[in-house]
């Protein structure tokens, strides 16, 4: 068990009172996420906004849900699976997608395969992808833009996935029946 604070919008300091309550309000609850993150604003502020943006992406809820979790699952994160896989139900993506994802088995359509393959190579290269890698991604219809936003995306889950891991965050209660190990 990590000794991290998990903050409430009371507890938290004061820079980021204003992030939790948002947090809060956008979610009907404050995420352990959030509530870990609290302890360095800038942290959470930038997670949020990073959040915002990638979900104002070009890509669909599949499209996103493929990103994530790809990069969740790469990181081992015990935390943003479940939570992503209860994000996905939400956003009406198809459960046999996020089995798939959560699984490492095969997209169910060959273009959603090259996004995870592209995602996935990007992470393990450090976004040294071959011309081969690229040449695919847009053979498959993908765009220069979202390429980049992949970048965005993986911005994103370093944050997230990197701050579970450091202090274990435990699972929010509407997310613990997506357990993932």
């Amino acid at each position: 068990m990590s000794n991290f604070t998990i903050h409430t919008v009371e507890t938290a300091p004061e820079a980021s009172k204003a992030l939790a309550e948002k947090s809060l309000k956008t979610n009907g609850m404050l995420p352990n996420l959030h509530a870990i993150m609290a302890e360095a604003p800038g942290l959470l502020e930038g997670y949020q906004v990073l959040h915002k943006l990638f979900m104002e992406s070009s890509f669909n809820a599949e499209e996103l849900t493929v990103v994530w979790q790809t990069f969740n699952v790469e990181h081992e994160c015990g935390y943003c699976v479940p939570a992503h896989t209860g994000i996905a139900h939400m956003m009406k993506v198809d459960p046999v997608l996020t089995e798939a994802l959560r699984e490492r088995q095969v997209m169910p359509t060959e273009k959603l395969q090259v996004l995870r393959d592209t995602a996935l190579a990007m992470t393990r290269s450090r976004g040294n992808l071959t011309k081969q890698q690229m040449a695919a991604f847009f053979a498959a219809g993908y765009t220069q833009r979202q390429m980049l936003e992949i970048v965005l995306g993986l911005a994103q889950k370093v944050m997230s996935n990197y701050t579970n891991h450091l202090a274990e965050t435990p699972i929010d209660k509407p997310f613990q029946k997506f357990s993932w190990k």
